[in-house]
């Protein structure tokens, strides 16, 4: 049974974000991330722009015209309208300039709509207000799950489970990379997935991310690595498989020393650990096998509104140090061992810490 988050589930998240601006003596921050805006509205909405004050309601910024539809599908009331892209931020900049805002919090990162040039330009229509970043707050209250965004990675693991065990099953000799993709894309959809994820990665050449090459296809003697992030209701799950046409010495030990990492992972991946921790025992285990060299480090990296978010322990080294704590989803192993002339090898799933502090295995 899925459920559905209520209206207190979103004005308690407000409520918490609020509380952590005023103790940094922030006024306002304004949302242009897609994953945050979603956490904090229910809904996906292209272009994301909320401004969220320390003291009082939010407020979402939309094209003329769809303003009935966006109040249908959300709890926010407050809306203001735009005719054309550019005037978004002067909408903004001038309600900042109404209120009295001193000090604006935006999330600095990588995702769609976080692009540099709106902070450039949201300084240069604001040159008397300090802009800072707020994604640690941000991150900070998504890594701790609620119980119906667990039943959304969990629908979402049930997914890519399937959809993992429905191309494993088809790759064959002459496939490239983009047929792979093709077939579980298929499947995803048709499974409720909106917005999906998959990475192909065809040996001899091993690639960290795969997105498929129509030019490269199966044959002898390679790895085939498989990557599928399956979302459902904007929740991801992810996981990772490899197999190996053919027979090779070094191809096998490669298996079993991913194997032994993961499962030596599982075993030692809990509520109070710190990845950093795992890491050193996994490196051992690397060690064993002569794979150190090959070993992308990290190990570990969270799950939920985006596929990969924090902790990312391959991207972010202090994120390695972050405890992991109950309601957290988590996926692993996620660096893969990448070997010349045979590809990559992966064993990847993703986990919940539960509220006794151990682990629920999400996808597999």
């Amino acid at each position: 049974m899925q459920l559905s988050p209520t209206k207190e589930v979103f004005i308690r998240r407000i409520a918490k974000f609020q509380e952590e601006l005023r103790q940094r003596n922030i006024d306002a921050a304004m949302i242009r991330t897609l994953s945050t805006f979603i956490y904090f509205t229910g809904i996906k909405w292209l272009r994301p722009s909320l401004l969220i004050p320390a003291n009082g309601d939010p407020v979402a910024f939309v094209a003329r015209g769809e303003e009935d539809g966006f109040k249908e599908k959300t709890w926010i009331d407050n809306i203001v309208t735009y005719t054309e892209g550019g005037e978004v931020m002067a909408r903004v900049s001038s309600l900042i300039r109404k209120e009295g805002y001193r000090t604006v919090g935006l999330e600095y990162g990588i995702e769609r709509d976080a692009y540099i040039i709106f902070y450039e330009m949201f300084k240069r229509l604001n040159p008397r207000v300090k802009v800072v970043d707020v994604s640690d707050i941000t991150y900070g209250l998504r890594m701790i799950k609620d119980e119906y965004e667990l039943s959304y990675i969990k629908k979402a693991g049930s997914i890519a489970s399937g959809a993992m065990k429905h191309i494993m099953d088809r790759i064959d000799i002459g496939d490239s990379e983009t047929d792979i993709a093709a077939e579980i894309y298929y499947y995803l959809y048709k499974n409720g997935s909106e917005e999906p994820h998959v990475y192909v990665n065809i040996g001899p050449h091993p690639r960290v991310h795969a997105e498929p090459f129509r030019d490269i296809r199966v044959r002898n003697n390679v790895f085939v690595t498989v990557v599928i992030g399956a979302d459902y209701n904007h929740y991801y799950a992810n996981m990772s498989r490899s197999i190996f046409i053919g027979t090779n010495e070094i191809a096998e030990k490669a298996l079993q020393c991913m194997d032994e990492a993961y499962e030596l992972a599982v075993q030692l991946t809990k509520s109070g650990v710190k990845p950093s921790a795992v890491m050193k025992e996994i490196d051992k285990v690397y060690e064993k096998y002569g794979m150190t060299k090959h070993a992308v480090k990290g190990y570990l990296h969270g799950a939920g509104l985006q596929i990969e978010e924090p902790p990312i322990t391959t991207i972010i080294p202090k994120h390695r140090s972050i405890e992991l704590k109950p309601g957290m989803a988590i996926a692993f192993i996620h660096a893969p061992i990448l070997l010349k002339g045979l590809g990559q090898v992966k064993k990847e799933d993703t986990f919940i810490i539960t509220r006794d502090g151990d682990l629920s295995l999400v996808t597999g």
